[in-house]
């Protein structure tokens, strides 16, 4: 039996999720199918490509030397395909694109929407991880574009800014909060905090603020969702620290109040991409809408508005 660009596809998914489940819901197949199509391209190869521990499956050594060839064919492969579509005029293929929680709700969703309507034969695939993991995806080529908390610090990446927003602190709305203009790193640590678990971007930033700041909090919690910190802080159990992005709808609703952070703390999002990627025109046509979405931000100054301006 030939290996098929099914089985190889699907080994990619299995590898850039950890998860079989996850996979199976990227390339529409079901679990039992996936776990099939790696079981056959295992006795393809001869050797056993994944290392399951616990829930999560990693690539072993023999499918990071078949996945680092693979891809390159794969890439090959898709660029054909892409040029067949452009000789009947269309825009069509599939793009790879890896961004960060805050940014998947809160800053691409219209790029997402305007895009599909435009193009409905392009198959957008979206994994959310910890930027880290984004740039570490991207620089193996398993997917092709990132947007992501910079620098990204990779001599094989190029990349270009798209969003400069602040991060504040969030507390219940009430009074005494919303009249406040800033608040320092000591200031903050004397309430009860609610923080992101893993270590992240924006988790390590805010930890470097702190110890600016001479303080090193103790979280009353530490949870992984945004959503979930939001709410939590929104009925008074503690006070927690955001990308303005994230927690601007709340704070015009009255949901939340939020803060500046004294000194300013701010989050620099951008796009980035291997150096030695072909721009296609579908690649091309994607980056333009990741552009355009950059001006309409910077013309609205998305980010840093309706927060109470600073103490002078």
């Amino acid at each position: 039996m030939d290996i098929q660009l099914a089985h190889l596809r699907t080994l990619y998914a299995v590898v850039r999720h950890g998860s079989f489940s996850r996979a199976a819901e990227e390339i529409h197949l079901t679990q039992p199918a996936v776990s099939k199509q790696i079981r056959q391209l295992e006795r393809i190869v001869g050797a056993p490509l994944l290392e399951r521990v616990g829930k999560r499956a990693y690539p072993n050594r023999a499918a990071e030397l078949l996945l680092a060839h693979a891809g390159r064919a794969l890439d090959e492969i898709e660029a054909g395909l892409e040029g067949v579509r452009q000789l009947g005029g269309r825009i069509a293929g599939r793009i790879r694109l890896g961004t960060n929680q805050t940014s998947c709700l809160y800053l691409l969703p219209p790029v997402f929407r305007g895009f599909r309507a435009r193009y409905p034969q392009v198959e957008l695939i979206v994994s959310v991880e910890d930027s880290s993991e984004i740039i570490k995806a991207v620089v193996a080529n398993e997917l092709d574009l990132g947007v992501v908390t910079l620098p990204a610090l990779d001599r094989a990446l190029v990349s270009s800014p798209l969003f400069r927003g602040e991060v504040v602190a969030i507390a219940p709305p009430r009074a005494i909060w919303r009249r406040k203009r800033s608040i320092t790193a000591r200031e903050l640590a004397q309430h009860p905090m609610i923080l992101y678990e893993h270590a992240g971007r924006i988790l390590r930033g805010t930890r470097n603020w702190f110890e600016r700041g001479g303080v090193n909090p103790q979280p009353l919690m530490r949870i992984d969702s945004t959503e979930v910190i939001k709410n939590l802080v929104s009925v008074g159990l503690g006070v927690s620290v955001m990308d303005y992005l994230a927690v601007h709808p709340a704070v015009k609703a009255g949901r939340l109040a939020a803060v500046h952070l004294d000194p300013p703390l701010l989050r620099e999002m951008g796009v980035t991409r291997r150096k030695d990627k072909p721009v296609t025109p579908l690649l091309a046509t994607f980056l333009a809408a990741l552009d355009d979405l950059r001006k309409s931000l910077q013309a609205s100054g998305s980010g840093r508005a309706a927060i109470p301006p600073r103490r002078r």
